[in-house]
């Protein structure tokens, strides 16, 4: 630290020493004809030697950051980047001689120029005797001094928290962590196309709620002074968008934020993003059909394969993704015998055996799927639907005909984490408003994650929800396995941290 602090003391002088000759170190106004990688797109299909640059040979305008610096007498190379900088083409080079721009600038150039600095320059391309294109500085611009000097140009930054806390130096330095982020931003674009092909129609839903209700979670809460009621920070938007498919939106989603009070972990933020849609006159089944589609697609268009790495293992998207119930999986996963999965009791005594906690207060459906969490989860690398829930987990699902302990619902696992969770909705307001005070007694008995009623919520069924299927998609998860990624924290942009301490 200070050393750090003995350098950012010589450039602060020198920022100093630029007002004193005139120069702003925080100029503004230079405008850029190119990116980096557009001059080199173009320039490479005519460039030859310096010697034959003459006034007709084109001008490019660029900019970026000084990512290395070589001077020498009378000439210095530097290698800028800017935003179209990938892993295979990180810099691009500039050629810096005095008798181009004059012995003034090229003195304050020396002596001024840093690593990390953004500057702009003016001027032709032509291909080094190495072979390399190098734009020939004819105008120079400091255009933004930087004062911290940037991590080890090979080190990078290692550690992992303070690469989190200092996600600017992170992007700066390494490109593999900018790409990860162009990923993310394919996926959602894929994600957006995908559906308003379809005829879904994007919505926003309030991020406040009067009610935290569309999850079992624990919510945010916050206040607003003008109303002078408790709001909550959304735990999920279901139920406002099915309020919109009440309205006549048929086809609706929404890619957004959540926020859950709940532990942190490699799978787990407080904030995150999810997909959810909700289509008229489908069912949970349709719902299977159209993500098998949506992640088939979207590994192919964002991977260019139908398969990808993970870890140890190769994950392939190819259709159809495997299925099991939940008891299937139990039994062919988790190698608990068909016959030990029909009752409570014998849960229980499986639970015990197996080292699995669980409370003596848990109904048969909440043990079952906690087994299955516990006992498959892991195991499920390859896309795999898992079905036939228990409603007692289920309080917003619609029952399967005939079986009324059963809900018409899935959810989809990859890579061993929940990524998908969907189902056939539940229409009929006098069932779920049944379904609502059964959770509250949930409440009641001390689970603050059990569903609140929402009055205008049944309000709203009661006006007719069509049959309708819909569903929610883990945004940052699905980023983890298509970038390869084991952490949460690594594909968003600024996750939470503990604050910092000044020890």
């Amino acid at each position: 630290m200070e050393d750090y602090n003995k350098l950012m003391t010589v450039r602060l002088d020198k920022v100093e020493r630029l007002r004193e000759l005139g120069e702003n170190p925080y100029a503004n106004g230079f405008s850029i004809s190119h990116t980096l990688a557009q001059v080199r797109k173009e320039a490479d299909e005519y460039a030859a030697e310096m010697s034959t640059i003459d006034e007709a040979s084109p001008r490019y305008q660029v900019a970026g950051r000084v990512m290395a610096i070589n001077q020498m007498g009378k000439a210095s190379f530097v290698r800028l980047r800017d935003r179209s900088a990938t892993v295979d083409e990180p810099n691009f080079q500039i050629y810096v001689r005095k008798d181009r721009i004059g012995d003034d600038a090229y003195s304050q150039f020396k002596q001024m120029l840093d690593l990390g600095d953004i500057v702009g320059a003016v001027g032709p391309v032509f291909r080094s005797r190495r072979g390399e294109l190098s734009l020939v500085v004819e105008e120079f611009h400091l255009l933004t001094k930087s004062i911290r000097p940037l991590p080890d140009k090979w080190a990078g930054l290692t550690d992992k928290e303070t690469r989190f806390r200092q996600r600017y130096a992170d992007l700066i330095m390494s490109l593999e962590v900018r790409e990860t982020f162009r990923t993310r931003a394919k996926i959602l674009q894929y994600t957006r196309n995908f559906f308003e092909s379809r005829d879904y129609m994007e919505v926003e839903t309030p991020m406040m709620q009067v009610v935290a209700g569309g999850a079992t979670a624990r919510p945010f809460e916050t206040f607003h002074n003008a109303l002078g009621i408790p709001l909550y920070l959304r735990i999920a938007p279901e139920l406002y968008l099915k309020r919109l498919v009440v309205g006549g939106f048929e086809r609706v989603f929404e890619l957004n934020r959540n926020f859950r009070n709940e532990g942190m972990s490699p799978k787990h933020n407080p904030e995150f993003t999810m997909l959810e849609f909700y289509q008229a006159y489908a069912t949970y089944e349709d719902l299977i059909e159209l993500t098998e589609e949506l992640l088939a697609g979207m590994c192919q268009s964002v991977r260019g394969d139908s398969s990808i790495a993970w870890g140890e293992h190769e994950i392939s998207f190819q259709r159809p993704f495997a299925r099991f119930t939940v008891q299937e999986a139990l039994v062919e996963l988790g190698e608990v015998p068909h016959e030990r999965t029909e009752t409570l009791d014998e849960l229980q005594s499986v639970a015990k055996e197996r080292g699995v906690h669980c409370e003596a207060t848990w109904s048969y459906g909440k043990l079952l799927v906690h087994l299955f969490e516990e006992l498959c989860e892991p195991k499920l690398i390859q896309p795999t639907f898992i079905t036939k829930y228990p409603v007692a987990v289920s309080p917003l699902s619609r029952k399967t005909d005939g079986e009324p302990d059963w809900v018409d619902r899935f959810e989809l696992f990859i890579g061993g984490n929940e990524v998908a969770n969907g189902f056939s909705e539940l229409n009929d307001p006098g069932d779920q408003r049944q379904r609502f005070e059964d959770q509250m007694l949930e409440r009641e008995a001390g689970d603050d994650e059990a569903h609140p009623i929402d009055n205008d919520y049944i309000r709203a069924l009661e006006y007719g929800l069509p049959p309708t299927a819909g569903e929610g998609i883990g945004i940052d998860r699905l980023v983890m396995l298509l970038t390869g990624q084991q952490s949460i924290r690594e594909v968003i942009l600024f996750p939470h941290m503990r604050p910092e301490t000044n020890e």
